[in-house]
């Protein structure tokens, strides 16, 4: 495996646990309680969807280049 798919799938799995963990955060404080004091639902929401950008622009590079590779397979 590459150093792409490894970025990829950490960057990845960090958002799916920042977005898990507003999640959480949000449904806490509606009964007025916090987990992470200081961070609020909404920023943890913002660093998730950064971190997604990044790894869509990461998946789209790797399409790019293995259609212009004619030599390469198509099949993972």
């Amino acid at each position: 495996m590459n150093l792409d798919g490894i970025a990829v799938r950490a960057f990845f799995g960090i958002a799916c646990g920042l977005l898990a963990l507003a999640i959480v955060e949000f449904i806490a404080r509606m009964f007025r309680y916090t987990i992470l004091r200081g961070w609020e639902p909404g920023r943890l929401l913002e660093y998730a969807v950064i971190l997604l950008v990044f790894v869509m622009a990461i998946l789209l590079r790797q399409i790019r280049d293995r259609l212009a590779d004619p030599i390469s397979p198509r099949s993972p």
